[in-house]
């Protein structure tokens, strides 16, 4: 498959997401004295941008890159889910996967910025597990879905907020694979070693250094492949991708381990890059292209999105005209 071919193919996909949505808010305007009352700055509000975030800007990403993108995920009955839906509704986003319940709230995350700086964040989010009866009611909403829509990938993307729990996690992957149908996840420390038998695991280097309790050095591939090694005999993935930040990301998949590594950039911010890497990695992978072509894809993906201030969708005219001449 030729690496146009590769970006129409994209628009054939449909790709199921489930995991920890929220509204990124951003809070912007110019500094030009400090409080009288506090050593701290006056902001002076020029405006307010409320944009989709967490596994919503995965979401995004994958609408971006052409796909369909179907979110699955638990929110709230307050003023933030309004808004929310009202946002999904905007960028065109399918909702029937969201399911609102009155004992949670919306997570919304809010930013302070002055010049691009970012001066403060205060978080409204509630972290605890859904209960029993939701679980049950969301398995059972998410796999009628994946029947329906004829389903190519499904993503878990985890934030740590108490919608990705073990149960339907393990439900999710058996009923994935008897379907032969691929998953992929970021996750997080909390449920790192409940994603048994999925078949991209992509964390980052922070978070595999936690999970097994040592430190890795980016630059000696041998600490690297024996991570990837250590989460493979916990996990059976098919594929192992860390990444790297700077370094860029190693690729782990049993035949093939390799470092690669990413393009001189002018990085404004990191916000969000990890959810362009695996939408565009759960991509490659429903294609059943080369896995090393599809990290060298996400690799210039998650280097684009650095380049802009906050969590923003991938540039899909600038990532085809990178990849074209991407040796």
């Amino acid at each position: 498959m030729s690496k146009e071919e590769i970006f129409e193919a994209f628009k054939q996909l449909k790709v199921l997401v489930i995991g920890d949505v929220m509204i990124d808010r951003y809070l912007v305007g110019k500094v030009e004295r400090i409080s009288p009352e506090a050593p701290v700055p006056i902001v002076n509000l020029e405006r307010q941008d409320n944009r989709l975030g967490g596994a919503a800007n995965v979401a995004l990403n994958l609408k971006a890159l052409g796909a369909t993108p179907f979110l699955c995920s638990v929110i709230g009955m307050d003023k933030a889910a309004t808004t929310f839906q009202q946002l999904m509704k905007e960028e065109g986003l399918p909702n029937e996967g969201i399911l609102e319940e009155e004992s949670r709230i919306t997570t919304v995350k809010t930013r302070v910025l002055a010049k691009n700086q970012q001066l403060l964040r205060f978080d409204s989010e509630m972290t605890t597990s859904i209960n029993e009866t939701v679980t049950q009611r969301f398995i059972q909403h998410i796999q009628t879905l994946i029947d329906t829509q004829k389903i190519d990938v499904v993503l878990f993307q985890d934030y740590n907020k108490g919608v990705l729990v073990p149960q339907l996690i393990t439900k999710m992957i058996d009923f994935c694979n008897r379907k032969n149908i691929p998953t992929a996840v970021d996750p997080k420390r909390e449920n790192f070693f409940t994603y048994k038998n999925i078949t991209l695991f992509k964390p980052n280097l922070k978070e595999v250094s936690d999970a097994l309790d040592y430190t890795i050095n980016p630059n000696e591939q041998r600490d690297l492949e024996k991570a990837a090694k250590a989460i493979n005999a916990r996990l059976n993935n098919a594929f192992t991708l860390i990444t790297l930040s700077e370094k860029g990301m190693y690729l782990d998949n049993h035949e093939e381990r390799v470092i690669i590594p990413t393009q001189p950039r002018h990085i404004a911010d990191v916000c969000g890059a990890g959810d362009t890497v695996i939408s565009v990695a759960a991509l490659g992978l429903a294609l059943g292209i080369s896995m090393k072509l599809t990290c060298q894809l996400a690799n210039l993906a998650g280097g684009i999105v650095c380049e802009s201030v906050g969590v923003v969708p991938v540039n899909m005219a600038k990532l085809m005209q990178e990849f074209k001449v991407l040796n």
